[in-house]
Formats: C-alpha cells, sequence, structure tokens
C-alpha cells in the first residue's frame, strides 16, 4: 500500500494532481482544492495517500496530512459514502469543522458538502461520533469559536462576491493561531491579492 508520496508536479486539473517521482513515473493523484491550489507546475509535494484498488482501476488519493487521510478513511467507512463524497466533505469543511460537528452532533453542518443529503449526514455523524477524536490540546470551545469566526469570515467573503469554494479555499489556509474573525477576514482577503 502506498501511504506516503513525494515528488515535483508536473501538472494538475480541478481535482488532482500530477506528480513525477524519480524522473520517470507520473501518478495522477486525486486530491483536494487546497492541495491543488498550494501546488503549481514544477513545485516539491509531499501527499499523505490512499490506494483504492477496485477490479476496473488503482486510484490514488493524497491528502496534506495524516488527518485529512484519517479522516478521508473514517468518513469511506461509512455505508453509502465513496471516495468523491468523502473529498466534498473534505473540500468543504476544515478537519477540525468536521470533528467539531461530529462531537456536536449536528449533520447539518455536514450536509453543507455537495453531494450529502440530510440523510448520509446524519449516518456519517451517528457512525462517527465515537471513532473520532479531538486533537491534541484542542478542546470544544476552542474549536467552536474557531468554526464560529470560520462561518463569519466566509458569510464575509461570499458577500463580497467570492465563490463558496474560493471562500472555503482560502479559510482553509489560514494559521490556527489567528482567532479574531477580523484578522482571519483581513488574511483570507490577502491570499486573493498574491
Amino acid at each position: 500500500m502506498i501511504r506516503t508520496l513525494n515528488g515535483i508536479v508536473t501538472g494538475r486539473g480541478t481535482d488532482h494532481l500530477v506528480v513525477e517521482i524519480g524522473g520517470a513515473l507520473g501518478l495522477k493523484v486525486l486530491t483536494t482544492e487546497a492541495a491543488i491550489a498550494q501546488h503549481g507546475a514544477g513545485r516539491p509535494v509531499a501527499l499523505h495517500t490512499y490506494l483504492q484498488v477496485r477490479e476496473d482501476a488503482l486510484t490514488l488519493f493524497g491528502f496534506l496530512d495524516d488527518q485529512e487521510l484519517e479522516l478521508f478513511e473514517l468518513l469511506l467507512g461509512v455505508s453509502g459514502v465513496g471516495p468523491k463524497v468523502a473529498l466534498s466533505v473534505l473540500n468543504t469543511l476544515t478537519p477540525d469543522a468536521i470533528r467539531l460537528a461530529l462531537a456536536n452532533d449536528e449533520p447539518g453542518v455536514i450536509a453543507r458538502a455537495p453531494g450529502i443529503g440530510k440523510r448520509t449526514a446524519q449516518k456519517i455523524v451517528l457512525e462517527l461520533k465515537d471513532k473520532v477524536r479531538l486533537g491534541d490540546g484542542d478542546d470544544l470551545a476552542g474549536l467552536a469559536a474557531a468554526s464560529a469566526a470560520d462561518t463569519e469570515v466566509l458569510e464575509a467573503l461570499v458577500a463580497l462576491g467570492y465563490s463558496v469554494v474560493e471562500a472555503q479555499r482560502a479559510i482553509q489556509q489560514l494559521p490556527g493561531d489567528v482567532a479574531t474573525v477580523e484578522e482571519r477576514l483581513r488574511l483570507a482577503l490577502a491570499q486573493f491579492t498574491n
């Protein structure tokens, strides 16, 4: 099983990166929008990976960190959730937001992801709320404050004319130690000017 991948990005699409390893082999790796946005052609990349083996295909999925990979694998364990739906959840919500939604039994938050209906969201919360743990040093109050701030930043960016996908991508790249809504919004807007 392929668990990590280090190489140079030689191409990218809306849902994947092409990563060249060893100068001779290029692998198509399906990944999150945040990973695609961070890695342009010619840049080095290190991904945590999941290899899906099916009768008719081998599909490689890549993630920026092991938290995303762990959540992806847990989501795949829920009946009715496939790789595209799991990626949709990770594209829409940060790992902290997912863990907070599970801990607080909030399927409505999970249902924000495209392709996730109310029943599927409820099933995800029911099956995963006891399997997902908060990170070291995380507490529900801290995660709730960050999630509320990110919701306000998202709403402000959308009101300014950015798409939900663009806003989510900007929010996912914000450092975790910035707590105030104003500062998070300022940093998110700065990403659009670069």
